[in-house]
């Protein structure tokens, strides 16, 4: 027998008793989590004189993992915003239900009603002050519980932002361990442990790899930060502000913002923001973001338009011009009240000027806090009409052009302004067309005014006893007035002015109850773009009423789609999972039948170890 057969044989026996070892390992790990099937492969020696041992390498298809870890952002994200979007919802009531807040609006404004059919009674006065009160306390909860909300996603952005850097730390220890790793099974345990790691990282924020020629990965972001390169990693910091409240926003100025963000320090001591918009795409990290800096704030802009259009609905009056010329008398105009100007521009587009009642000089106005988000805005000095309003109205129309042309509009408005009084004349002048213009005057002087202007009077007001106008001098009104609607503190003490016969007769009567009932119900308001109620492009026109059903309706929506789209992505999730399991997990069967034909293998090259001892000894014996 040649000996060339005994060397075979030999290194069959080392090759076979490899292979099953690690057959064994698989079987011994075929319900760990996040172990990956091993093979081990083996190779000819030099002169085909029998095989060695090459490398274990670990089973799997990258696609598989790839789009895993998409899947898994993708999940976490869908079910952060599930969450959030239905705990909002409910902050609403059921619709239609009396406890929800249009019942609860129905039932004030049937008191309304009620009142206007019976005024002399004392009873009637006192349950519309009471469901008027059990409303705006709705409206204060409902705002309060918004930024809770708000509050809670940022103490969740701190915790997670500390256990994703730890992570990044993680990968990138083990990144340097399997570098310096010269086991090949002991660098599948490691690779293992990283996977893992990296897996778990992309629940936080969509990642992308790179695999590199010596066994480490880099990992970087979505949209390309890198995070992880080899054994170096970025570390995340999150700068909480404490306690936000509805003024509380995300600003890239540091100087400006209001809230926390996440920042990544790379090892060369380079700080890049990762809360800005669409540097994460994905995962849970991504959708705490939109949350607390998108859909809270628009929802608090809601219940702020609708604390400030039932304030308005029974205190201001519109005033619309004439056309050609547009005149229009803004007499009577308070901080806060608006002066709307449609105008066309020579290409056929159409945007408003909004000229806002202030005191002092012109200074421009961040239009989403009027009722059209995509207008020019500006103050103009209300406190020099009617003595000199057509320089207070000049002054506010030059500020505008200079702050729109700065800003770089392609389209600038170019209106002329002349007035008698308090009456203006709005004209065109070249490249703008003015189509009319449109006033909104509180007509109360004050809080505890219910004489002028009757039949309006200040039946809800900020806190209980500041007439609500829309003021912006030093900030604006609105932000987060739906937090200090109250009923007005002057009504307790003398109810009787909610059916006064006239502006200086209290004698009882259903005309000013039934006016009331009829600018919360009937009458049109324009309420901001910046609600996102009808569209995020231009104002919204409807009721009270329907703006308060329609408020509801849109969170309802809003709900049930991310609890759809997140039944989607948890499919989508689960079948990756199977199709990299497929791939990368241990199958019992498979590997059984694995060992039977290696146990064989084994068999036949002991066979022939035994053939040649026995050749050996009877050799010997001659």
């Amino acid at each position: 027998m040649s000996m060339n057969a005994i060397w075979n044989a030999t290194a069959g026996l080392k090759a076979t008793q490899a292979a099953i070892n690690v057959v064994s390992q698989n079987v011994a790990n075929s319900g760990t989590a996040g172990y990956v099937r091993r093979t081990i492969s083996t190779v000819s020696t030099e002169g085909n004189s029998g095989v060695t041992v090459g490398a274990v390498t670990r089973s799997f298809d990258a696609a598989a993992l790839k789009q895993l870890r998409s899947e898994t952002a993708g999940a976490a994200y869908t079910a952060t915003r599930a969450d959030i979007t239905s705990q909002l919802d409910k902050l609403y009531g059921t619709p239609g239900s009396a406890t929800a807040l249009d019942g609860t609006f129905n039932t004030f404004t049937r008191s309304l009603q009620e009142l206007t059919a019976n005024p002399t009674s004392a009873a009637a006065r006192s349950t519309v002050l009471s469901n008027a009160s059990a409303l705006a306390s709705q409206i204060n909860a409902a705002a309060s519980n918004v930024q809770s909300l708000r509050n809670g996603i940022e103490g969740q952005l701190a915790t997670d932002t500390a256990t994703a850097s730890s992570l990044l730390s993680n990968i990138a220890t083990l990144n340097a361990k399997i570098q310096n790793t010269t086991d090949d099974s002991s660098k599948a345990d490691l690779q293992d442990q990283r996977d893992q790691a990296i897996n778990s990282l992309s629940s936080y924020m969509d990642l992308s790899t790179v695999d590199q020629r010596d066994g480490t990965v880099t990992v970087l972001t979505g949209s390309g930060v890198t995070l992880v390169d080899r054994g170096n990693a970025a570390t995340l910091s999150f700068d909480g502000h404490g306690t936000l409240n509805a003024s509380s926003r995300y600003s890239p100025d540091s100087s400006q913002r209001t809230v926390g963000t996440i920042t990544a320090t790379t090892p060369g001591g380079a700080k890049i923001d990762l809360g800005a918009p669409g540097v994460m795409r994905s995962g849970s990290l991504a959708a705490q973001f939109e949350l607390r800096d998108t859909t809270l704030p628009q929802a608090q802009r809601q219940l702020d338009d609708l604390a400030a259009g039932m304030a308005t609905a029974l205190t201001n009056k519109t005033v619309t011009s004439t056309t050609n010329p547009a005149q229009i008398d803004i007499g009577g105009m308070k901080p806060g009240n608006t002066l709307t100007i449609p105008v066309t521009f020579s290409d056929g587009s159409v945007r408003n000027v909004v000229l806002v009642a202030g005191t002092g000089a012109s200074k421009p106005v961040d239009p989403s806090v009027t009722s059209d988000s995509t207008s020019f805005a500006q103050t103009f000095d209300v406190t020099r009409v009617p003595g000199d309003t057509e320089n207070a109205i000049k002054d506010a129309l030059s500020a505008m052009r200079t702050q729109a042309t700065a800003a770089g509009y392609k389209n600038v408005p170019n209106i002329t302004a002349t007035a008698t009084g308090s009456v203006v004349t709005l004209a065109s002048n070249t490249g703008t067309t003015v189509g009319g213009a449109g006033a909104s005057i509180t007509q109360p002087n004050s809080a505890n005014d219910f004489a002028n202007g009757y039949p309006q009077m200040p039946l809800f007001t900020d806190g209980t006893s500041k007439l609500y106008t829309g003021s912006v001098d030093t900030s604006a009104q609105i932000t987060g007035f739906a937090q200090r609607i109250a009923v007005n503190g002057n009504l307790a003490n003398n109810s009787s002015y909610l059916t006064a016969s006239g502006a200086n007769d209290l004698t009882a009567s259903g005309g000013r109850a039934q006016s009331l009932f009829t600018s919360l119900t009937s009458t049109q308001q324009t309420f901001s773009s910046a609600s996102g109620i009808g569209g995020i492009t231009a104002p919204y026109t409807a009721s009270v009423a329907q703006f308060t059903q329609d408020i509801i309706s849109a969170q309802g929506s809003a709900a049930s789609a991310a609890a759809t789209l997140d039944n989607t992505q948890q499919v989508s999730l689960s079948t990756a999972q199977s199709r990299f399991s497929q791939s990368a997990g241990v199958n019992i069967d498979s590997e059984m039948a694995n060992l039977i034909a290696l146990q064989t293998a084994y068999g036949a090259n002991a066979r022939v170890l035994t053939a040649a001892r026995d050749m050996l000894n009877q050799l010997l014996q001659i």
